[in-house]
């Protein structure tokens, strides 16, 4: 399986030195990632929902070593809401943000993760909109969800993902299948061992349905983040089965696969919510979309041996 040696590169400055450097690369990315800057992204936001789709936007960077790149990410997120006021979306427009961008992982990072987060989901609120907390690797959740429960008490709306693979995610899921809550299913993209997480698609996917099952039948709001066939599917068969309206779940898929999916699930009056993400630091976020999906390793292969 490529997908764990992918991974293993996404954390190998050798290889991003190597990647960075080949002349087809930023062709490639542009595919996943549509722009450096704001200014870039704008006119990205407007063709998105002009087209009757919805955003989650992410500030891509993960590996912050001081508090004060932690403080420049809270800065970055902030900028970018100031510059969305105007165009009046609300929740058309959400923001995903990874704890370890605001310092997690940093010496006392729970408190400062908090703290640099805190300020974005007040400002998102003030715009009508919210924030989602990104799941990272299993050694990082159960502080991300503490953090998760302490926004909420002021912003009920804030969400969080949970990640299908991990042995954990469907107690997590019967936790916060509640009322209110706002919960992004993923099948997870990060390396984790045995212990933690189950390694093979077969068992990842029917945990993933499990799971679901457990979301659509709770009160909370479910947003599914596929773009495999057969799972959209089995979520509108269980959104049917649960009573749910189209309005009372969510899909979510990346922006630059599936496009035209995008525009057939919005089409069919479901809520269709894009992640893109922007900056300049997208060698991890790239290197991840990589490894999901075999396609997409094809894709960027392809374009090396025609391209290069």
């Amino acid at each position: 399986m490529l997908g764990p040696v992918i991974l293993a590169a996404s954390r190998s400055d050798r290889m991003r030195r190597l990647i960075s450097a080949a002349p087809v690369t930023k062709q490639v990315v542009d595919r996943f990632i549509p722009g450096e800057t704001v200014d870039e992204i704008l006119p990205i936001v407007r063709e998105l929902t002009d087209n009757g789709l919805e955003l989650t936007m992410d500030v891509v960077g993960e590996d912050i070593t001081t508090p004060e790149q932690a403080e420049a990410a809270r800065d970055a997120y902030l900028g970018l809401i100031d510059r969305l006021k105007p165009l009046e979306l609300g929740p058309r427009a959400e923001m995903s943000v990874k704890l370890s961008m605001f310092g997690q992982a940093l010496p006392g990072g729970h408190e400062l993760a908090l703290a640099n987060v805190r300020p974005v989901v007040e400002t998102a609120a003030e715009i009508g909109t919210t924030v989602t907390l990104d799941a990272e690797d299993h050694t990082t959740l159960d502080s991300m969800f503490a953090i998760h429960e302490e926004l909420r008490k002021d912003f009920p709306g804030t969400g969080c993902v949970i990640q299908a693979y991990l042995f954990r995610t469907e107690e997590d899921a019967r936790r916060l299948a509640a009322a209110g809550s706002r919960v992004r299913l993923v099948k997870g993209a990060y390396k984790e061992p045995a212990e933690v997480a189950y390694q093979q698609k077969h068992e990842i996917d029917k945990a993933y349905v499990r799971i679901l099952r457990t979301l659509m039948e709770g009160e909370g709001y479910p947003m599914i983040g596929s773009h495999d066939p057969r799972l959209i599917a089995i979520a509108q068969e269980l959104a049917r089965t649960a009573g749910r309206k189209l309005d009372e779940y969510e899909f979510q898929m990346l922006y630059g696969i599936r496009g035209d999916e995008h525009v057939r699930l919005a089409a069919e009056g479901h809520r269709m919510r894009v992640y893109t993400a922007y900056g300049t630091d997208w060698y991890g976020y790239f290197m991840r979309r990589l490894a999901e999906k075999p396609a997409n390793l094809r894709f960027f292969a392809r374009s090396m041996i025609t391209k290069g």
